[in-house]
């Protein structure tokens, strides 16, 4: 785990409930995966599962549109942000019921209107420190492992396979690289729909793939059509892919290794669908 939420400084409010620092963790691991330099995200958390997840030229923009991925499910949840909060952001996200809000940094004055909030718990911390060891713990013991990070060969781009479709563009493949890199915040089974480099609908925790697929496109609704999606593990059978597919998502990335890849494939050839 990142050492940020442990050593975070508690600018205002109450004392953090169990859920309240779980939740707060899952948020920070989100955001931390984009370089701030080169991009401003927000994640909104609930229960330890995203309903939104942006990014955007701004912090500002990045919160607009992390919390039209799912306004419903953003009341009550805990936001991360990857840059200093300022007025822009702080603005709309008082008017919406917030648990906690974490970020490396607040202006003055993008404090003061939050602190007008005596509900939210705010917290600075720092998104660098990574711990490469973290500890799950188990009934009678605990297990260490590394930490999962988004370094493999194939989190990048460049050594992915398309196996079906046109090429895709420049755009749809910016937004299957933030899908992917998004998508390991969701808790399995996970499909995520991204559109425009933001969440627009995220299936999570369901016992098979085919509803998450179903969650991610009701959720999704009209932004469905021209969005691509991102999918935690292969899929076993081709009917979730063609849940997907029916909705007019354009193209699709997942890690592949089922017996049943080449049926997989077969429904996105026929679909035309990267």
């Amino acid at each position: 785990k990142r050492f940020g939420v442990a050593t975070a400084r508690q600018v205002q409010g109450k004392q953090l409930s169990y859920n309240n620092v779980n939740d707060t963790d899952a948020a920070f691991e989100c955001v931390a995966e984009f370089d701030p330099a080169r991009t401003a995200a927000v994640a909104i958390i609930k229960h330890a599962n995203p309903c939104g997840i942006a990014t955007g030229k701004d912090i500002a923009s990045a919160y607009l549109a992390a919390h039209a991925c799912d306004p419903v499910s953003a009341f009550g949840g805990v936001v991360a942000a990857n840059r200093k909060v300022d007025l822009a952001m702080a603005e709309p996200l008082s008017k919406i019921f917030t648990e906690v809000l974490i970020a490396p940094a607040f202006d003055a004055d993008a404090l003061e209107v939050l602190m007008k909030k005596p509900s939210i718990r705010i917290l600075q911390c720092d998104l660098t420190a990574i711990d490469p060891v973290e500890l799950r713990p188990v009934s009678g013991g605990a297990l260490l492992q590394e930490s999962d990070l988004i370094d493999a060969p194939g989190d990048s781009a460049a050594n992915w396979v398309q196996v079906s479709g046109d090429p895709v563009s420049a755009q749809a493949l910016k937004d299957l690289e933030f899908a992917w890199r998004s998508v390991r915040a969701v808790k399995s089974n996970a499909i995520l729909l991204a559109k425009d480099s933001a969440a627009v609908g995220i299936g999570m925790g369901q016992v098979n793939r085919v509803d998450s697929a179903k969650l991610a496109v009701d959720r999704a609704g009209d932004r469905v059509a021209g969005s691509v999606a991102a999918s935690d593990a292969f899929f076993p059978f081709a009917d979730g892919l063609q849940i997907l597919l029916d909705a007019g998502v354009i193209a699709v990335a997942q890690p592949g290794g089922s017996v049943r890849d080449e049926e997989v494939i077969a429904a996105a050839v026929a679909a035309n669908v990267a």
